[in-house]
């Protein structure tokens, strides 16, 4: 019995000798992407003439300076559904903070137990019964947890890890949303410069059907001559209703986004002629600014601090938990309430400690390891990702710059080829095939090139997305 104290006496001064925050203490880890020189140099795309080095401004949709699409992103920050999800994940792990927060302060507790009886087990009626008794029973206790070994410190700095997590969840849904109305805004937009450009053609097209019918009329031109002339005219009527869907669709979209109906959408909103595009250098900074302003790779390290911090909870399992407490109550008879010979008190510590069963502490402790390794893993992969993200949009922005160049060009030289087609036919110089083609090729690169200047404006919109600007509050 002796040699049995002693060990128990031995393994309790062990352990409160080990007395402090158990578990690591979070930093970014030395060997973590983000720490890399190159992960914050300048971008590879700076190179090219479309942009510049300066930082990227907080609202980059304010650079259009277009007043319609500032207010539909404002309409969607106020309304938007995914933004309402997201702010109720806050709230719930700011709610599981305060109650992380919450073991760290004295529990109190009060009793009161009133009650009648009596004590005797002589039955009823008979003389030598005990008459009934009213009794009570009334008490506050207080107890505290020491948290020698910081279980409860480390759980609160996992919990506030993840509140800062959701936070960064609800500014990358911010920065999602502000783009997705973009994006729906500049289809919407594009889709009446393209059929306006459908139409023009259709138009041409239909001058050209009468010229030809009147020449056929005159002995000039065949039967032929118009049934090619009128199929032209169909094939380009074709291209219209598809771009009248694009723009109506692109109209439900912006009332999803904004948190309406179709029904309730102002169809009439939108007069935009042509997408918002910039036609000067996109500001896009540097690889630093790109870190420290991308919500999800800061949602990342946030997840990797809160993990690390449950290794501390788990590895404190290790330990006894103490607890400090106090009571005072006073118990007996009713009539007595008060007496001084009714009171009770009591002060001392509670420990307990699952001794010498450790195991599935430390399958908690090896498990909570795992799950660290899994979020650096996964904060790497983040800022990868965003790395190669900002890369390619800046990229295929740059090449679709010159892809569109080329087009204005290719539509320059066959609108006038069209013309002098049409001019030369008029006096029968050239044969009614030659100016057919000639106005095909027109119809082709002309909505090629308006097709260019809608991907033109998804693109920029992509890569201000991949920037991860716009979730700054105004």
């Amino acid at each position: 019995m002796n040699s049995l104290k002693l060990l128990s006496g031995m393994a309790l001064a062990a352990a409160l000798a080990a007395c402090g925050t158990v578990g690591p203490n979070y930093k970014v880890p030395e060997q973590a992407v983000i720490k890399r020189p190159q992960a914050a140099a300048p971008f590879l795309g700076t190179a090219e003439a479309a942009y510049k080095s300066a930082p990227l401004p907080d609202h980059w949709w304010r650079l259009y300076d277009d007043p319609v699409l500032d207010q539909l992103i404002q309409q969607a920050f106020a309304a938007n559904t995914d933004l309402r999800v997201a702010a109720a994940n806050l709230a719930r792990t700011r709610a599981v903070l305060d109650q992380a927060e919450e073991e760290r302060k004295p529990e109190v507790s009060i009793s009161a137990a009133p009650g009648v009886g009596r004590s005797s087990g002589v039955p009823i009626g008979s003389p030598k019964a005990l008459p009934d008794k009213f009794n009570y029973d009334v008490g506050v206790r207080v107890s505290y947890q020491t948290d020698m070994f910081g279980k409860i410190a480390r759980a609160v700095e996992a919990a506030n890890a993840d509140t800062q997590a959701a936070q960064a969840g609800v500014d990358l849904v911010r920065v999602t949303v502000a783009a997705d109305t973009a994006r729906a805004y500049a289809d919407a937009c594009s889709a009446v410069r393209q059929m306006a450009v459908a139409q023009q053609a259709v138009d041409l097209q239909q001058k050209f059907v009468a010229l030809t019918d009147e020449r056929t009329r005159a002995g000039r031109g065949t039967a032929i001559d118009g049934a090619r002339a009128r199929s032209q005219l169909a094939q380009l009527q074709a291209a219209l209703p598809p771009l009248a869907a694009q723009h109506r669709i692109a109209h439900y979209r912006l009332a999803a986004l904004t948190g309406q109906t179709p029904q309730e959408m102002n169809m009439h909103l939108l007069q935009c002629q042509a997408a918002p595009r910039l036609t000067t250098q996109i500001p896009v900074g540097d690889g630093a600014a790109l870190l420290r302003r991308r919500p999800d790779i800061r949602q990342a390290e946030r997840t990797l601090a809160g993990a690390t911090a449950r290794i501390g909870v788990a590895t404190a399992d290790l330990y006894p938990s103490i607890s400090l407490g106090a009571s005072v109550g006073s118990t007996g008879l009713l009539d007595h309430f008060g007496a001084a010979n009714a009171t009770r008190w009591s002060v001392g510590p509670l420990i307990s400690w699952t001794l010498p069963d450790t195991g599935s502490a430390r399958s908690r402790i090896a498990q909570a390891e795992a799950g660290t390794d899994g979020a650096l893993a996964k904060f790497d992969g983040t800022v990868l990702n965003a790395l190669k993200e900002v890369e390619s949009a800046m990229t295929v922005y740059a090449r679709e710059l010159d892809r569109n160049a080329a087009l204005k060009t290719a539509r320059d030289e066959s609108a006038l080829a069209s013309e002098q087609s049409h001019r030369l036919y008029q006096y029968g110089r050239t044969d009614f095939l030659s100016v057919l083609d000639a106005d095909r090729t027109l119809a082709a690169t002309d909505a090629a090139w308006a097709a260019s200047d809608a991907t033109l404006a998804t693109d920029q919109i992509a890569l201000f997305l991949a920037l991860g600007g716009g979730w700054q509050q105004q």
